[in-house]
């Protein structure tokens, strides 16, 4: 008789009542093996990369890096069951691409059906389809301000507050963020970055080119009724007419 497989569990949840429910649950399953408890999103985003696991319990709302900001930099997220107490949108994003997730509190008959479902895909083998991007393109959708952009150089994370992004300019498929002391390339579009950033502050001069006010220095005439903005960095960017007159009219010139 061919034994079944004993798939590799993590559990990534800051609150210590809410891992110790899942705990409890999962010794019902005995082909379920928890390789570990982690309380925040940067050692969840390590302990993904390091243990490969085969299901991951994940919060959202977690201190250094939220669920979804630990998924957006993994390339090839594990099988996911959500937790989370409040969060509408990314209840919507997960109906909408059929993820399954708990609503907190939770009880074990509802537990077990989101088990079932995620045992049910891991024995079939049918995770080519994994959803996990389509939630993150889903939240990507809603409306929220940034307060900061996390991106991962190599195998190390950066947490960017907003406030130090001096401007960002398009690069093929990434975004590059200009800092006071660095530059870093998030995949991401900049349809994606002048939805998320503050219009008060961050402003889309060019189709490739978001700059923020507050590092301007001035506007110089460019040439065929054209204008470039010279940052206080040095930085020299060019504005398109559209550009130029939504910067006049946002800076009230």
């Amino acid at each position: 008789m061919t034994k079944a497989p004993t798939y590799k569990v993590l559990i990534i949840d800051d609150e210590p009542p809410a891992r110790q429910i899942i705990r409890d649950y999962l010794k019902a399953y005995s082909n379920l093996e928890i390789a570990g408890e982690f309380t925040d999103g940067f050692s969840g985003l390590k302990a993904i990369q390091e243990l490969k696991p085969d299901l991951v319990f994940l919060d959202i709302q977690m201190p250094k890096l939220t669920g979804f900001e630990l998924l957006d930099l993994l390339d090839n997220p594990p099988l996911i069951i959500f937790s989370t107490a409040y969060d509408q949108f990314a209840l919507k994003a997960f109906e909408k691409n059929a993820v399954d997730y708990l609503l907190k509190p939770y009880s074990r008959e509802r537990f077990e059906q989101a088990v079932d479902k995620a045992l049910l895909a891991l024995r079939s083998g049918n995770q080519e389809n994994n959803p996990i991007r389509s939630v993150i393109d889903a939240v990507d959708e809603q409306p929220d301000l940034l307060s900061r952009i996390a991106v991962k150089i190599r195998h190390k994370v950066h947490v960017i507050p907003v406030q130090d992004i001096r401007y960002l300019e398009a690069d093929g498929d990434y975004v590059t963020i200009h800092t006071e002391k660095d530059k870093f390339l998030k995949e991401k579009t900049m349809k994606y970055f002048e939805i998320h950033l503050d219009p008060a502050r961050f402003i889309r001069i060019h189709r490739s080119t978001i700059i923020n006010v507050d590092f301007m220095d001035k506007i110089e005439y460019y040439d065929k009724e054209s204008y470039a903005v010279l940052m206080k960095d040095g930085a020299k960017l060019k504005a398109s007419t559209s550009g130029y007159k939504v910067l006049k009219d946002a800076l009230k010139l």
